[in-house]
């Protein structure tokens, strides 16, 4: 994360919690004159547009007056998704025991990519379940990782990690 996207988590992360969801993850590109700040929240019942509607005035009026973000902006709130990424390290252990995928920065065993079980987390490594055999890979090693979307007869995923 750069310094101007921890810049702004510390500033909006604060109202987004008072507002009784988690900023699951933030992503800003600032381009030539024009940018985006994306914000993914998340809660256990889940959510809706209401939710991001809510969450999008309340940061834009904090943001408005403190101005982190030179320039240009659109400010876009959405949910993280059935294939959100798993980007902290706390999310690898939410969702433990699901499918990932993984994509890697530098091959191991001359291959870049594994989709297997998230088995856990511990000491900066994931260990994942793949078809044949079992993988610890450095949490500092993976580019970038994918909740692989479970959905059953009904059509309905498991994105929240919620059990039951």
């Amino acid at each position: 994360m750069s310094q101007k996207q921890a810049k702004v988590q510390r500033l909006i992360e604060p109202v987004v919690t008072a507002l009784g969801y988690e900023l699951y993850d933030l992503e800003l590109q600032v381009g030539r004159g024009h940018g985006v700040l994306r914000l993914f929240i998340d809660c256990d019942s889940g959510v809706g547009l209401e939710d991001c509607e809510r969450v999008s005035r309340q940061v834009s009026a904090v943001l408005d007056v403190e101005d982190p973000v030179p320039g240009h902006y659109d400010l876009e709130v959405s949910s993280p998704g059935l294939d959100r990424k798993l980007v902290r390290p706390e999310h690898f252990d939410r969702f433990a025991g699901s499918e990932i995928s993984v994509r890697l920065w530098k091959p191991v065993d001359g291959q870049r990519k594994f989709r297997g079980r998230l088995l856990h987390r511990e000491d900066g490594r994931i260990e994942m379940q793949l078809d044949d055999r079992r993988l610890m890979l450095p949490i500092d090693d993976i580019a970038m990782a994918r909740l692989v979307p479970d959905l059953d007869n009904t059509g309905k995923g498991r994105g929240s990690g919620k059990t039951g």
